[in-house]
């Protein structure tokens, strides 16, 4: 891993984040659950105290989360500024000086817990999707997260899979179409969910989703166009490829693990999809220390 340069998934320029709205939501509620009426220990700074602080990566990571770190600081100091060395979505190697960021220094040690919160967060999970990304990497086949996401954290960590190169499945419940077993039990059959589907809302995308070839077959006869093989085992995933023969893009999910996601993908399918990415999560370690104290 060399510092400094992107992941060999990411576009030249990276994703857009959330809206700066949204941004904020979060930010707010990560302050407010942090300091409550108030930082006690920072009232044991004179109030006109300024500092340098340097932000260190402290492992090979993925940098993501740099909106949501900004927001946390210029929320308790609109004046503070950023001296950034590197930028979000560089793949970079441990003990690396990221930035430095000058300002008011009770804002500074008041925000650097829910700051760090989130840039250890979404830079995990973009850590964890370009290892993915690695492993897929020439087999054409595309990799999609899940809504496996942290409760309040969707956007931001959808965001960052985008950053680690793969795609976002849909966001939630409103925006795609996904008939699942229990839809299919309730509905009475494949064709029976489908077509009430598509009466309800023909505008949105559907897929649905299979536990057996005699499913797959019958989602096939009903004209879907993208069907999950859920749970499937390898010899069952080459039947479904051999029997769809592209009619439909085939996505597989459940179970799936790092080390045998290229296999999977080898087997012809289209996508694949894993709760993994955002779910398996291991925050990537950072520190904010400050360099120096200067009162204005």
């Amino acid at each position: 891993m060399r510092s400094g340069h992107p992941p060999d998934m990411a576009a030249e320029r990276p994703p857009a984040p959330p809206e700066a709205a949204r941004i904020a939501e979060d930010v707010e509620r990560a302050l407010a659950e942090d300091l409550g009426p108030g930082d006690a220990t920072a009232e044991l700074l004179p109030p006109e105290v300024r500092a340098e602080a340097e932000l260190w990566l402290r492992e090979p990571a993925v940098l993501c989360g740099i909106p949501w770190f900004e927001a946390c600081f210029r929320v308790l100091d609109p004046a503070v500024r950023f001296e950034w060395h590197h930028h979000e979505g560089e793949r970079l190697d441990a003990e690396t000086l990221i930035g430095v960021i000058t300002g008011n220094a009770r804002a500074l040690v008041s925000a650097e817990r829910s700051a760090l919160n989130f840039l250890q967060t979404l830079s995990g999970t973009a850590t964890t999707v370009d290892a993915w990304m690695r492993a897929l990497a020439g087999s054409g086949v595309e990799l999609l997260d899940t809504r496996k996401t942290l409760p309040g954290l969707r956007h931001a960590q959808k965001y960052a899979v985008r950053i680690g190169g793969a795609s976002n499945h849909r966001m939630g419940l409103y925006d795609a179409m996904l008939i699942k077993e229990n839809h299919i039990a309730a509905a009475g059959s494949v064709s029976a969910a489908v077509r009430r589907a598509r009466e309800a809302h023909p505008e949105l995308p559907l897929q649905v989703e299979v536990e057996s070839l005699d499913q797959l077959e019958e989602a096939l006869a009903a004209g879907v166009e993208s069907i999950l093989l859920d749970d499937f085992d390898e010899e069952a995933i080459r039947e479904a490829v051999e029997r769809t023969r592209g009619r439909a893009k085939l996505e597989v999910s459940g179970g799936i693990t790092l080390d045998r996601v290229r296999r999977l993908a080898e087997l012809g399918v289209d996508r694949v999809s894993a709760g993994a990415l955002t779910k398996h999560l291991r925050a990537v370690d950072f520190s904010l220390r400050f360099r120096t104290n200067r009162p204005t």
